[in-house]
């Protein structure tokens, strides 16, 4: 592949196999440098593979990977060294210190004396744990042991970042001031490669790639991505038997008005069909519908569609093209 300076990070046609099982299928790709890129896909749906050949820790079965410049498949070995990883299951150490621990993955990179102690003051200032030095890790909550693990896989200033599913069991509290860290680590120039289970996390990412079945779906912005997926206007229906309402409109004969239908929480999406052009009549049929049905306490508002609408519908539409043919 041709070097491209503005790039930390490009796949062409990246596949692994094993065995008779396609783990991930002809994938391409591009991170910019200085970006959030978010990796959103299922459990089992080819990210982890995707980062581990990204990181050279696994050969692929076929395709290319630049990272950095650099071809993974013949010098990851001068990759490495820029680089940080935090991988989904935290791997610090719990008997020692929070200093301990930094001292430990700073030396384990190669950090000496002052380069070490001022990379150690930075890592603690960074995550907020000036004042926990001496804590346990152990005794950290989920929220800072996270940030104590992102504090370690910065300390040799990598120029890009991976992490795999980094919040994964955090409170929505502790998950935002990650963000917030990331966004300052951007800032300093670092480019940060993210999987992530939570759709409000990706609406933080720069551009997003949606990974299902070893294969990308969608790729591009957050915004770009909502425009190209749902071609139909987005409803939100609020009743006070959202269950039962969700039952109804599955079962209805509305399919001339209905493209997509889900519950989130106590509310439920619908997403209209490029061909319900009046969306007045689709919101009185819909209502009238649940008005006879018994329902007759709704309200039905035009809203934006979310990531995770638009990351169920490509799923859905992924899946009807691979049963299709």
């Amino acid at each position: 592949m041709t070097e491209n300076p503005q790039l930390a990070i490009q796949v062409h046609n990246l596949t692994k196999k094993f065995g008779d099982f396609t783990a991930v299928n002809d994938v391409n790709f591009n991170v910019k440098r200085g970006e959030i890129f978010g990796f959103l896909g299922p459990n089992g749906s080819g990210k982890t593979t995707t980062i581990r050949m990204l990181l050279g820790l696994l050969q692929p079965s076929s395709g290319n990977i630049d990272v950095l410049g650099i071809p993974v498949s013949s010098r990851a070995h001068q990759i490495r060294p820029r680089v940080g990883y935090m991988s989904q299951r935290f791997t610090l150490y719990n008997d020692l210190t929070v200093l301990q621990n930094l001292l430990f993955y700073g030396r384990a990179y190669g950090l000496k004396n002052n380069d070490l102690h001022n990379r150690i003051n930075y890592a603690l200032e960074m995550a907020g744990l000036t004042g926990r030095e001496h804590s346990k890790t152990k005794e950290l909550s989920g929220g800072w042991r996270q940030r104590l693990a992102l504090g370690a896989a910065i300390l040799h200033q990598p120029e890009l970042i991976f992490l795999d599913e980094p919040t994964a069991g955090v409170d929505p509290v502790s998950r935002r001031a990650f963000w917030d860290l990331l966004y300052h680590l951007v800032a300093e120039g670092i480019t940060v490669f993210v999987t992530t289970h939570y759709m409000d996390e990706a609406e933080h990412c720069h551009r997003l790639a949606f990974i299902q079945y070893g294969a990308i779906i969608a790729i591009g912005t957050p915004d770009s991505i909502k425009r190209e997926t749902i071609s139909g206007l987005m409803l939100e229906l609020d009743c006070e038997d959202p269950a039962r309402a969700l039952l109804l409109l599955k079962d209805a004969q509305l399919t001339n008005h209905i493209k997509e239908i889900a519950l989130y929480g106590a509310l439920i999406h619908i997403q209209l069909s490029p061909e319900a052009h009046d969306y007045q009549r689709a919101q009185k049929s819909i209502l009238r519908y649940l008005k006879t049905s018994g329902l007759d306490s709704c309200s039905l508002n035009i809203i934006e569609p979310t990531l995770e609408d638009v990351f169920i519908a490509s799923m859905r539409s992924n899946q009807n093209q691979t049963v299709g043919g």
